[in-house]
This record gives C-alpha cells, sequence and structure tokens, in this order.
C-alpha cells in the first residue's frame, strides 16, 4: 500500500522555522507516529512533495525509521512539483532537500517546467497513487493551502477511509 504525506509549511505554525520548538518536536513525533501505523496497517511507499515544513519532516521521518531493521522495506517517493522547486529557498533548506533526494527511492516530476497549476497537479498525483493520506493542517478555509486542497480533493475523489489527527497549536 501507499501513503500520501502533506501538510503546511513553517510559516503556518506558531514556531515558524525554530524546530527547537516544543510544539515542533511535538508535531514531528506525532507525525512518525502516523507513519509507524501506517505501516502497521500495510502500508510501505510514502509520497511526499519535498516541501519545507511537513513534507520535509515526515520525509526525513521515514528515512529514519528505514534505517531500522523493522522498517527496512520503507520507500520514501519524491513527488516533486518541477525540477528547480528549490530555486528560490535559502542554502540549509535546499540543501536539506537535496539530502532527502538523494536518499529517496524514486524521484517523481510532475513538470519539466513552474506554471500555476503544478502543485495542484502534485497533490492530486499523491493522493491518487495513495490508499492513504496522512496530512498536517490546520483547515483555515480562509486562508489557501495546498495541504488544505489535497484532503479536499482525498474525501471528494475516493471512497477510501481517511483518519485525520489535529495537532493544537498551544
Amino acid at each position: 500500500m501507499n501513503c500520501a504525506l502533506s501538510g503546511h509549511n513553517p510559516h503556518r505554525f506558531k514556531f515558524k522555522y525554530d524546530e527547537r520548538q516544543r510544539l515542533c518536536t511535538k508535531l514531528k513525533k506525532a507525525l512518525t507516529a502516523q507513519i509507524i501505523a501506517a505501516y502497521e496497517r500495510g502500508v510501505r511507499r510514502f509520497f511526499a512533495g519535498g516541501a519545507p515544513g511537513v513534507d520535509t519532516w515526515a520525509s526525513e521521518a521515514v528515512l529514519e525509521l528505514k534505517t531500522q531493521p523493522v522498517y527496512a522495506d520503507m520507500e520514501l517517493v519524491c513527488v516533486v512539483p518541477f525540477p528547480e522547486q528549490d530555486a528560490r529557498w535559502i542554502l540549509p533548506q535546499r540543501a536539506r532537500y537535496r539530502k532527502i533526494l538523494a536518499q529517496s527511492s524514486e524521484i517523481i516530476t510532475i513538470s519539466p517546467q513552474y506554471n500555476d497549476d503544478v502543485y495542484r497537479k502534485r497533490n492530486c498525483y499523491m493522493v491518487d497513487h495513495a490508499e492513504v493520506l496522512i496530512a498536517v493542517y490546520d483547515n483555515d478555509k480562509q486562508m489557501r493551502s495546498g495541504v488544505g486542497q489535497a484532503v479536499r480533493y482525498a474525501k471528494k475523489e475516493t471512497a477510501r477511509l481517511f483518519s485525520f489527527t489535529q495537532i493544537r497549536q498551544r
């Protein structure tokens, strides 16, 4: 089975880019627990979009788990919207992204170049190829959100059962 991983960029969280904050640590632990739960239900391939924030943390969690013998058959598939997705990112985030790409089992590129629809197509691709979706999002309908779009698409287009874990920001 396959699982799509999706979530907000760091600027949507109270802790922003400070991953040492208690809430970020808690979120990462909950995300890892959800990935393990998916694995225990038979998921072996995890799709992630490569963006900063939840995509990165989920990818790193899969790669870290994969180093343990019990999870050695996990695969991380990076579904990138276009080859230069990281062109405007700061150097540390770009290096982190490229390390994830280098360790992934497969890289799927949605479009050879940026276009207005490429992120939506990436999200739809991941949902269409997964039986499970793990999403970390705040469901703020007043703000546009790729992860919100992915969740709505999954609910609309599939008859599968999705479970969502809400992590409150305090």
